[in-house]
């Protein structure tokens, strides 16, 4: 008889001997992953005035003639930091000149720095996958023009909702809508300067997210000199455009962005960008995060309220896992860009997305209740969006409605998985059995990571229950630590069980 009919045939006669074989959870203790920071502004409470990438490149003309003196000076900069890195090797020819100007008054100003901000270098995945290509064509293709359909920062936060926000920069401005440059080739994203008032402090910043964008800009997507020109503590645009927030001067404020944008359109013209993320095999996680964070708060963010309509001691009770944790999962499994991966119950999606964007593999979803399903609909539509606003190519995505036991989609893409992931945290036993016989389907390798094991704890392989599912998984226990789930600061335990026939063949061989 083949192993796989036990899988299907009910316990064997009570008079037969009974052989068991220990089916251990191996526990792997695992260091905490470490926390990168990225710094954040708080926006100050800006007159009305647009800015237009045509006006900024105007306005660049005036104030590049203005500043020959203080472009050379910076130059200088760039090259001494330059030199400092050489450490006494041969002298190497000086960079071209940065494209961001210093403001003349930063350089004698008191509120110095210690040194010039370090590039963060910390990479999502352990191992780059050679056969993942970062940058998508179409966002630095100028066909279409690089319009589509986004939701715009000062469409969810403007003045047009008094009771939770101020302008920017004080009562005496008009909160002018301005316009920020991404990397990539596409549209530019209108913000309106206005802060959320005191009763509203959890509300989108307009301000911080200009300047996280800038941000990640200048770490991930620029050469060092330029990059410098942007981070640097002690003279760099950053540093201006905060000056600028805190002495609440919308003209600076808005002068500067027109600098950024100048020079991030001629950076991306010249090929800078896209040599940059061409050399690059995979994604950071601070600048997944980000895009993440931006997707979310243009759109869950905004009805996360009816995320809460839930019953408990069903099976319909919504939980998120965190970026973080989910790219610790990625790296756990080895996920690649050639894998196909399944998420089910994936809520809003934000799993499914992370793995297209983080991995590059093909990637599904399936959640059952309407209204993470309306919201993971939403976040698809925004998430695509922001990714080509970053000039980033990502896998498909593929989100399916109903019960995942019973959706067709699902079922015909279960025996090509190569990671599944089902958050049975909250699951009724009735669900995690059905689950064990849909896992029958799967190939064999293809890892299952779940929140509770599939496995009893202290389960042994015997000749009465050669027939359960359960046998059919090799598992191991992990750690995840805390600020990991969104029901819970606390760290925890999951599991990690590969699909693997061949202790149950061998003991199937031992019996006969």
């Amino acid at each position: 008889m083949s192993f796989f009919s036990h899988l299907h045939k009910k316990a064997g006669k009570g008079s037969e001997p009974i052989k068991t074989q220990n089916l251990q959870i191996r526990r792997e203790v695992v260091k905490p992953i470490a926390k990168s920071g990225i710094s954040k502004v708080t926006a100050p409470s800006s007159k009305r005035r647009n800015v237009s990438s045509s006006t900024a490149d105007r306005q660049l003309s005036v104030r590049t003639s203005e500043k020959s003196t203080a472009d050379k000076g910076y130059h200088g900069l760039a090259s001494r930091s330059l030199k400092s890195r050489s450490n006494g090797r041969n002298k190497q020819p000086s960079p071209a000149p940065p494209l961001f100007s210093p403001s003349s008054e930063d350089n004698d100003s008191a509120e110095s720095s210690e040194g010039p901000r370090k590039r963060l270098k910390i990479s999502s995945s352990s191992e780059p996958d050679l056969k993942r290509l970062v940058r998508s064509k179409q966002a630095f293709s100028e066909d279409d023009k690089g319009v589509f359909a986004m939701v715009h920062a000062a469409e969810i936060a403007s003045l047009e909702e008094p009771n939770k926000f101020n302008a920017a920069f004080g009562e005496s401005s008009t909160a002018g809508n301005i316009f920020l440059q991404y990397p990539s080739a596409s549209q530019q994203e209108r913000y309106e300067l206005v802060a959320p008032n005191d009763r509203h402090k959890d509300e989108f910043k307009p301000l911080e997210d200009i300047i996280q964008v800038i941000e990640h800009v200048a770490r991930y997507y620029l050469p060092e000199a330029d990059s410098e020109a942007l981070t640097n503590d002690s003279t760099g645009l950053l540093r201006r455009l905060r000056r600028s927030i805190t002495r609440r001067n919308e003209e600076d404020f808005q002068d500067i962005i027109a600098e950024y944008n100048h020079a991030i359109i001629r950076l991306r013209k010249i090929g800078t960008i896209a040599k940059s993320l061409d050399g690059k095999h995979s994604l950071e996680l601070a600048l997944i995060k980000r895009i993440l964070d931006q997707t979310y708060s243009r759109t869950v963010s905004l009805r996360v309220a009816s995320l809460k309509q839930y019953q408990n001691g069903t099976d319909n009770v919504y939980g998120e896992l965190l970026p973080r944790f989910i790219s610790k999962i990625f790296k756990d499994t080895g996920l690649k860009s050639e894998h196909l991966f399944i998420d089910l119950g994936s809520g809003v999606g934000n799993v499914v997305l992370q793995a297209a964007l983080e991995v590059g593999c093909e990637s599904w979803g399936c959640e059952m209740m309407d209204t993470p399903c309306d919201l993971a609909e939403l976040q698809e539509r925004e998430f695509k969006a922001r990714c080509r606003l970053w000039g980033l190519a990502i896998g498909d995505i593929h989100l399916e409605r109903g019960d995942f036991l019973a959706n067709m989609n699902i079922r015909k893409m279960l025996p090509k998985a190569d990671v599944l992931l089902v958050n049975n945290q909250a699951f009724t036993p009735g669900l995690n059995d059905s689950l064990l016989h849909l896992f029958l389907d799967l190939k064999e390798g293809c890892q299952i990571v779940s929140l509770k094991s599939f496995v009893p704890s202290g389960h042994k392989l015997t000749t009465r229950n050669m027939g359960s599912p359960v046998n059919l998984l090799d598992v191991h226990e992990k750690q995840y630590f805390s600020a990991s789930v969104s029901w819970t600061d606390a760290g925890g335990t999951y599991c990690v069980a590969r699909k693997d026939s061949s202790r149950l063949r061998n003991f199937e061989e031992s019996v006969a």
